[in-house]
């Protein structure tokens, strides 16, 4: 067998999950519509001759719900995509064909965990708080981990710890952790290929602001071409203490689309 990556496979790895489960009523951006999920037919609605008997299913969801993955078509400024795009004239048909989410590359990459309260010394970060560029340099160096290009680097707050609590989770009044400006370009001068966080809009939500403003979304999507993936559960990489790792995810190959909800996976040997 002359395949290492099959050998590897083989000799045992270790997965964790970082997706969160897709339920009714989860918390998510009041931007986005929510997930639905319902059984049109359930077992016993129609029994055939034998006995046997079928259960379906049907969802709606936004695209931008549960965990996921924004596409380069999520975001524009001054009327512009990345590369210079036009947004409006991006749309052909209702569906974003230069930069829709099928434009996106299933990812086996080298990720990286910054575990920023663990370098902080918290248990996770206040709410509001601006995670800056000597935060995200105090974990790498924590860590002996070292950003490289085409990279995915998931950035935990710890605010993932009140998804189960709803709406504390949104944030609202109290504002949610997230990276800043800085953070964004510090990110983007690396040329990793994507960045993600374990809050429903990576990046810095003030106290009581919503998402008025949007700068990391920006700098990346629309400058730099980097993705963003959003709602991670980073619990257990962080306290396993996972910093480097194979990454894998796969967008749903949606023609179009903004976004796509997403099950990313941690692999490391056994």
């Amino acid at each position: 067998m002359s395949d290492q990556l099959l050998q590897a496979v083989r000799a045992g790895v270790q997965i964790v999950d970082l997706g969160r489960q897709l339920r009714v009523g989860m918390p998510q951006s009041p931007n986005h519509p929510q997930f639905w999920h319902t059984l049109p037919r359930r077992h016993g609605d129609m029994t055939r001759s034998d006995g046997g008997s079928a259960a379906n299913d049907m969802i709606t969801t936004g695209t931008h719900v549960g965990t996921h993955i924004d596409a380069l078509a999520h975001v524009s400024h001054d009327g512009k995509l990345h590369g210079g795009a036009d947004a409006g004239q991006s749309c052909l048909g209702g569906k974003y064909v230069e930069h829709g989410v099928h434009t996106i590359s299933p990812m086996v990459r080298r990720g990286v965990l910054l575990d920023v309260p663990a370098a902080l010394g918290v248990g996770r970060c206040e709410g509001g708080y601006e995670i800056t560029v000597a935060d995200l340099e105090a974990a790498a160096d924590a860590e002996g981990i070292e950003v490289a290009e085409g990279d995915v680097v998931l950035i935990r707050s710890g605010w993932g710890q009140l998804f189960d609590e709803g709406q504390s989770y949104v944030g609202g009044p109290s504002g949610v952790p997230g990276v800043s400006e800085a953070g964004a370009q510090w990110l983007a001068q690396r040329k990793i290929h994507a960045a993600g966080a374990d809050t429903i809009a990576f990046e810095r939500l003030a106290p009581g602001g919503g998402h008025a403003l949007l700068p990391a979304h920006r700098v990346l999507l629309v400058e730099s071409g980097i993705y963003i993936v959003e709602a991670l559960d980073l619990e257990e990489l962080s306290e396993k203490k996972v910093y480097e790792f194979t990454f894998l995810l796969v967008p749903l190959n949606i023609f179009g689309a903004t976004g796509s909800p997403v099950r990313p996976l941690a692999v490391t040997s056994a």
